[in-house]
Order: C-alpha cells, then sequence, then structure tokens
C-alpha cells in the first residue's frame, strides 16, 4: 500500500471511530436519532428506535443488549408512534428529554420538575434510564419509576405513599403493539398489602397478603431468587433479584394476562419459566367463592371438585357444588346458632393462601399465637386469624372481619388459618377426635407396647455402642497427646470425632506439617498476629497450603482455635476461606487453610504503591463478594453466625483478587429466632467494633454490618477507619466521610489510585451505603440482604443517620494523639499484622 493510500485509510478511521464508539449518555448538546443508539456502560441494556413484530411503526425503547432475540423492556412513546424514521431524543432548554417527529410533534417528555437546566441522560447497567441533575447527579426522574409490561432486577414495584409514584405493569395490546393492555399488574397497598392482577376494573388474580417470603427454590445450582419488601409509612413495594448478577431475568405482564418470571438460557438461546400465574384453576380470584378452599390441581387430576367448604361451613348451591361449580361459595352449617360469647372457637386450617386482606386489620405487632386467639374471640365480627412471623422478629397477629375469599393451598405461602366455628362445630370435631381415638386405642395400645420394647432394645445397644467408642476415642487421645496443657479448656474427644467426620476436614501429622514448612523456616512465614504465626506449606502432593500456628504464649487462641475448627468446616462458599484440616499434637496446635497468594485485602488498599492495583471495578467485585459471603453466614448457610471480627486483615485474595472471609475463631452460633446476644469477654479489633459491642458487648447481625460498612470505606478510601488525620479535626475515617457528607464533597475521599477508573455515581452510591452500615443505632442499619440488593441494584437509598464514633481532635492534645502508638485492654486489638 502506497503512502497516499495509508493516509487516506487513517483519515477515514478517524471519521468512522466517533459514530462507532458506543457511549451510555446524552447531554444537552446531543440527540439520538433513528438508527442510532445509548449502550450502557457493560453492554447491557441499548437505547433506541425499533419496530415491534410486524409493525411499521416507530418506537423508543430499552431492550436487552446482549441477548440475540430483540426483547423490549420498556417503551417510552408506547401510545404515540412514530410513523416513519424521522424520531428524534433529545434535552431541551428546560432539562427535559422530549421526543419529536419530524413534524416537531412532541410524543413524549419525562415532564420533570429540573432546577436549573443543565442536565443529563444516562443509560445504566441496570436497564434503568435516568435523567441526572448536571452538578451534584441527582437523579430527577427515571424509567424504573414508569416501568411498561415489564419488572428487571432491582425494580420498585409499588406506592411511594410519600410522593403518590404508584409503579405497575400494564401489557402491550399485542405483540405488533406496545400500546397499554387490558390488564393492570399493581401493588394494593390497603390493609396487608397485596399483589393484584386487574382485567378492567375486575380483580382477576391476587398473591396473599403480605408479609411475603423473601427468597425462592434454587433457580440454578448456584443461585437463588430473592424479593425484597419495603412496607412503611413512606413505601409500600418490593423488587427482585438473583444472587448471580450474571443471570439475564425479567418479569413481564403479557396481553392474555399471564405473569411470566423468565431468565434467558445462552444454550438454547431462549426465554425459560421459571414461574406463572395465574396458571391453574385455583389461581382465579373467587374460584371457590366466600368460605371455600381451592384444593392442589392434582386432585382435580384425579377426578375430584378442586373446592371444599371451610370447617362450619357448606356449600351454598349443593346443585352447584354436584356440577362442579364452586362460584357461590359456602354458608354457615348452623345459620341460626350466635358465634358470640356462646362457646364457639377456632380449627385450623394448614398451608394455605391467605384470605383476601380487604376486610383483615393487624392488630398488635406482639401477639403470641394465643394471645391472637383471645383477640379475635373477643370480638364477634372476627372470622379468622392467622399469627405470621414478620422479618424474623417474632409473631405478629392478622385478623379478619366478614367474608373469607379466595383461599387455596398454596406452595409459595404456606400459613395456618384459624377459622372460626360455632359451638356445635367444634363440638363434633372433638368428639370425632375423640371416637377416632377410641376406635382406635386398642390397635394403639398393642403398637405403643411393640414400640417401647423396641427402644428399649435400641438404647441399650446403643449405650453399649458408646462406650466402646468412648473407649477408642480415649485411646486415640492418650497416643497423640491431644490434650491442651497449661489452659482451662481442651478438645474434646467427641468433639474432635465430630469434626474429623467432615468428610473434607482432615487430621494432619506433625511431621507433614514439618516437612511442608521445611521445619517452620522464616522464609516460609507470611505474618504474624496476636495467635501467633502463619506459615505457607507445600504438602507431598504438590499442594499449597497456609498453616496457622498457635503460639504457646498466647494469651488468646485456643478457644479461638476449637471454634474454628468445629464451625468453618461446616462452612461452604466461595466467598469463605476452605478450612482442609487441623494439626494438634503435644503442644502444636494448627490450622491447614487453602492458600491464598495474593494475601490479604490491607496488603493491598493500604500501600500506596500496591493499592494501584485495584481499580475501581476490582474493588466494586470485592465489595460484591465479600457482602454476598457475610450474607451466607446471616442467612444461607445451615447455622446462622455472626463473624464479629470482619476487617481487612481477615478478607483473603486469591489467585484472581476473588476475596474470601477468613479467621472464625471468635465467631458465634445464633439459634434460628434469636436476634441478640451478650458477652464479657469482648474480643475483636478497634475500629471495625459497633458501639452496642464494643461498650456494652451486645452483637447481633447488625454488629457484622456495622463491620462491613468500615471496610467498604477503606476499599473506597483506601485509609484506615483508626487512622487520625494530620489535616482534619475528625480521629475516624467515619468521621471525616460524615463531615465530608454533609458538606456535598464526599468524592473528596475518594482513593487517588483510582480517580481514574471509578464512576462517580457509583463510588457516591457505595459511600452511602457504607453510611447507612455504619449508623449509631443497630435498628436504623440494613441487613445483609438490603446490603447486597441496595450493591446490586440502583434502587432509591435512603439518607444516613448520623454514624457511630464521631470523635474530634482535641485542640490542645493534637501531639500527642498522632504520635502515640494506641494500645487496647480486655482482649480487643488494635495491632496491625502483616498479611497472609
Amino acid at each position: 500500500m502506497d503512502a497516499e493510500s495509508m493516509v487516506m485509510s487513517l483519515i477515514l478511521i478517524m471519521l468512522f471511530f466517533p459514530f462507532c464508539t458506543s457511549v451510555d449518555t446524552l447531554t444537552p448538546d446531543q440527540s439520538i436519532k433513528d438508527g442510532q443508539s445509548l449502550i450502557s456502560n457493560k453492554n447491557n441494556f441499548a437505547l433506541g428506535f425499533f419496530s415491534p413484530g410486524n409493525s411499521s411503526y416507530r418506537y423508543l425503547g430499552i431492550w436487552f443488549f446482549k441477548v440475540p432475540k430483540q426483547t423490549i423492556v420498556w417503551v417510552a412513546n408506547r401510545n404515540d408512534p412514530i410513523i416513519d424514521s424521522s424520531g428524534v431524543l433529545s434535552i431541551n432548554r428546560y432539562g427535559n428529554l422530549v421526543l419529536h417527529d419530524s413534524s416537531k410533534r412532541l410524543l413524549w417528555s419525562t415532564n420533570a420538575s429540573v432546577q436549573g437546566t443543565t442536565s443529563v441522560a444516562q443509560l445504566q447497567d441496570s436497564g434503568n434510564l435516568v435523567l441526572v441533575q448536571g452538578n451534584n447527579e441527582k437523579v430527577i426522574w427515571q424509567s424504573f419509576d414508569h416501568p411498561t409490561d415489564t419488572l428487571l432486577p432491582g425494580m420498585r414495584h409499588g406506592l411511594n405513599r410519600k410522593t403518590g409514584l404508584d409503579r405497575f405493569l400494564t401489557p402491550w395490546k399485542s405483540q405488533d403493539d406496545p400500546g397499554t393492555g387490558d390488564y393492570l399488574h399493581k401493588v394494593n397497598p390497603t390493609s396487608s398489602p397485596q399483589v393484584v392482577l386487574y382485567k378492567g376494573s375486575t380483580l382477576y388474580w391476587r398473591s396473599g397478603p403480605w408479609p411475603w417470603p423473601t427468597s425462592s427454590s434454587a433457580a440454578t445450582s448456584s443461585s437463588s431468587l430473592r424479593y425484597y419488601f419495603v412496607n412503611n409509612e413512606d413505601e409500600v413495594s418490593y423488587a427482585y433479584f438473583f444472587d448471580d448478577a450474571y443471570i439475564i431475568s425479567r418479569i413481564v405482564l403479557h396481553n392474555s394476562g399471564l405473569i411470566q418470571l423468565l431468565m434467558w438460557n445462552d444454550g438454547d438461546l431462549q426465554w425459560k419459566e421459571f414461574w406463572s400465574a395465574p396458571k391453574y384453576r385455583c389461581d382465579s380470584y373467587r374460584h371457590c367463592g366466600a368460605y371455600g378452599k381451592c384444593g392442589p390441581e392434582s386432585d382435580s387430576s384425579l377426578n375430584k371438585f378442586e373446592c371444599t367448604c371451610l370447617p362450619g361451613y357448606e356449600p351454598k348451591s349443593p346443585k352447584n357444588w354436584y356440577h362442579r361449580d364452586g362460584s357461590e361459595g359456602c354458608v354457615r352449617k348452623q345459620l341460626g346458632l350466635s358465634m358470640c360469647g356462646n362457646g364457639e372457637g377456632f380449627m385450623k386450617v394448614e398451608h394455605l393462601k391467605g384470605p383476601d386482606s380487604f376486610n383483615a386489620v393487624w392488630m398488635d405487632m406482639r401477639l403470641s399465637s394465643s394471645e391472637c386467639e383471645q383477640a379475635c374471640l373477643r370480638n364477634c365480627s372476627c372470622t379468622a386469624f392467622v399469627s405470621v412471623n414478620i422479618d424474623g422478629n417474632g409473631t405478629s397477629c392478622l385478623t379478619w372481619y366478614g367474608e373469607l375469599i379466595d383461599i387455596s393451598e398454596n406452595s409459595f405461602q404456606r400459613w395456618d388459618l384459624n377459622v372460626r366455628v360455632d359451638a356445635t362445630e367444634l363440638a363434633t370435631y372433638t368428639r370425632k377426635s375423640n371416637g377416632f381415638l377410641g376406635h382406635k386405642r386398642q390397635l394403639a395400645i398393642t403398637i405403643i407396647s411393640v414400640m417401647v420394647t423396641l427402644f428399649l432394645v435400641c438404647l441399650i445397644a446403643y449405650i453399649c455402642l458408646m462406650k466402646k467408642r468412648k473407649t477408642r476415642v480415649k485411646r486415640k487421645l492418650h497416643n497423640q497427646s491431644l490434650y491442651f496443657t497449661g489452659t482451662k479448656g481442651y478438645l474434646e474427644g467427641n468433639e474432635l470425632e465430630e469434626s474429623s467426620r467432615h468428610p473434607d476436614l482432615l487430621i494432619f501429622d506433625l511431621g507433614c506439617i514439618v516437612a511442608a514448612t521445611d521445619n517452620f523456616s522464616p522464609i516460609n512465614k507470611l505474618g504474624q498476629g496476636g495467635f501467633g504465626s502463619v506459615f505457607k506449606g507445600q504438602l507431598s502432593n504438590g499442594q499449597e497450603v497456609a498453616i496457622k500456628r498457635l503460639s504457646n504464649s498466647s494469651t488468646q487462641g485456643i478457644e479461638e482455635f476449637k471454634n474454628e475448627v468445629l464451625l468453618i468446616a461446616k462452612l461452604q462458599h466461595r466467598n469463605l476461606v476452605k478450612l482442609f484440616g487441623c494439626c494438634i499434637q503435644g503442644e502444636e496446635k494448627m490450622l491447614i487453610y487453602e492458600y491464598m497468594p495474593n494475601k490479604s485485602l490491607d496488603f493491598f488498599i493500604f500501600d500506596h504503591t500496591r493499592s494501584s492495583l485495584l481499580n475501581w471495578g476490582k474493588r466494586f467485585e470485592i465489595i460484591i463478594g465479600i457482602a454476598r459471603g457475610i450474607l451466607y453466614l446471616h442467612q444461607d448457610s445451615r447455622l446462622k453466625i455472626i463473624h464479629r471480627d470482619l476487617k481487612t486483615s481477615n478478607v483473603l485474595l486469591d489467585g484472581e483478587m476473588n476475596p474470601k472471609i477468613s479467621d472464625f475463631g471468635i465467631a458465634r452460633i445464633f439459634n434460628g429466632n434469636q436476634i441478640q446476644d451478650i458477652t464479657t469477654r469482648v474480643v475483636g479489633t478497634y475500629g471495625y467494633m459497633s458501639p452496642e459491642y464494643a461498650i456494652f458487648g451486645k452483637f447481633s447481625t447488625k454488629s457484622d454490618v456495622f463491620s462491613f460498612g468500615v471496610i467498604l470505606l477503606e476499599i473506597i478510601s483506601g485509609k484506615k477507619n483508626n487512622s487520625s488525620y494530620q489535616r482534619h479535626d475528625s480521629l475516624t475515617l467515619i468521621g471525616h466521610v460524615w463531615e465530608l457528607w454533609r458538606e456535598d464533597r464526599v468524592l473528596d475521599i475518594v482513593d487517588s489510585s483510582i480517580n481514574d477508573s471509578f464512576v462517580s455515581h457509583e463510588v457516591l452510591r457505595c459511600i452511602q451505603i457504607g453510611l447507612l452500615c455504619v449508623q449509631e443505632d443497630a435498628m436504623d442499619r440494613p441487613t445483609m440482604l438490603a446490603v447486597l440488593l441496595m450493591l446490586s441494584c440502583e434502587t432509591t437509598l435512603p439518607s444516613p443517620k448520623q454514624p457511630a464514633f464521631i470523635f474530634r481532635r482535641p485542640t490542645n492534645n493534637l501531639g500527642s494523639i498522632t504520635g502515640e502508638r494506641f494500645y487496647s485492654i480486655n482482649e480487643v486489638t488494635i495491632t496491625e499484622f502483616e498479611a497472609r
């Protein structure tokens, strides 16, 4: 190629390149014409013009960019199509997004109240089109607040009670016409909220009343579907998301009235249904009328009528009931018998979708089941009640007054409904129960006698077996010298045996560990803490491991060692470090972990040189990984675990810089309904401990949330929380961030090494989440499920309240604070560990 041809080629490339570069932002001096589009930052969604199905009309919409089959999720001008390809999207002089055609006819506008005229539109990776104020990046309008027929992960569905904004779905008229269809899918906020589907003005389908389950069965082998609900004086809404953010999904309302949750399958390039409604006969509203119950679909397949009456009721029209028409419902068997102070009571019907809550009332949210029953019994108009648990905070009482409508057996909501019945029905039920027992008494006595005899034989055999096993364990303990000498506690034989039964937990021989570490050579030493030292080792099979060796002189570690052996072996998650086994021989006590080549998080973020290796994208992935690990401990594992010592040095990084939480020495297991505990032995690290734990010894899941908030702010700033600031009055990072937040310049805290890689609105969001996590009152802090949702989805965040530990530097003692090293008491550390 000659020089002239090369020059011409370069000129053409330079001219063509700007049109090939995808952008996600529209500024006031730009416009989008038919054939052009916005592409979100990570290529998740596109915004542009399209023609649906066989239609020639043009519409402005948003669709999945990575899905080969164009799938529209939002339409701007759904009822005002463009007849040709002359559509133009721009920002007008008042700062609003506007859509015009060739005749300058306004087809659609955001119609938002804009203070000032400088605004920018951006298509986010969540699929949300936002219009933000240019200077402070305040969102003044977003497409998530104005859905069409589709809900995306993180999209709120429901009512903002403060502003009156109601976010609901309406279907397309047809595949060729995205105009508003005949159905309406919304959240009914009255009484106990319900999700309802209307066909015109007729109620067509509804969910059960709130509260709803917060998760569903696994959609894939590695991810679960979760729901996030808000029901307070400001908002009643819900959003859904998957643990795995890479799953492409949507909830769509079809023009047939079918609601579907769909997931994209890359294997066969199709949308796969995960859930849908209304799907069965029992899904239809009032299918069995008042006081009727609709049974599972399997009953009707066995030639059985799906409708039955509630206890104490009979079909209103036996003839219609015989012909399999239950729409007229049921009536009381004893219409003339009073049910007010006349010996009436309740009969339980299990595993139901709760009745329509239009006539339901929440009573005192702290009533037990028996108290709820008595409260309903005292009110002659009360026809039924349920006692349900809301967000793990104990039972609450929901009561119905009047007809019980639209009841069905349900696999999603499984409530036990207590139905009020008259004294005659209650006596009949009791008589039947007693009669059944009397009729079967002789058989029961025979069976019980046989079972008791069999039980005694098995008990004797079990006692003999346990004696033999105990003898073997004692012999094993004696031979290996496993007792922890010089301490008040030791690892009991049955505990060692329990841990060794775990399929992946091994008991290592001391000689094997000595050989793996070259006799604990200083060259293999990775770090040291209050517990002792950590060494790198290589087993005989070539596998690299990290070995935590408990120091004989350590005042801590015996109970922590025992706790970690028995606890972490039961935990399996990609964001938790894996424990291979332990070694207990003589006075040597060691834990053997998977080796993490990139050491710990603090090794990178607090070092000026190494911190540049973690750009904002990688830091955000680390934040998400830590959050998922903590959520697993709090909610998804077989045990509910409070870590109590979350900090950057306890977050290890594997070869791909994926975070793994480590050091479960002081972790605590909570029982099913336990939400808080207290200890007189406060252990942990200052700067990461919540105020209620550091001062009063109280700890809960919210204590770990506080620690996570500190870690999040440290990742963003590259600074330690317990550092003092030479040029600022604040003695902690939390205090410094809080003051910058109040002054609206919180981005000043961002680590200078990531200035070129971070997206300001993402960092602002993370800082706000961090401040929400470190609020002084534990009740104000979000759960880790809510934190993960806020990180994964661009929902509206509440304003944080004042954080804990807002200390200021005494002006007359500046030098003593910055020049001295801090020490602590009561086993609380401020030591700095070299990364493992």
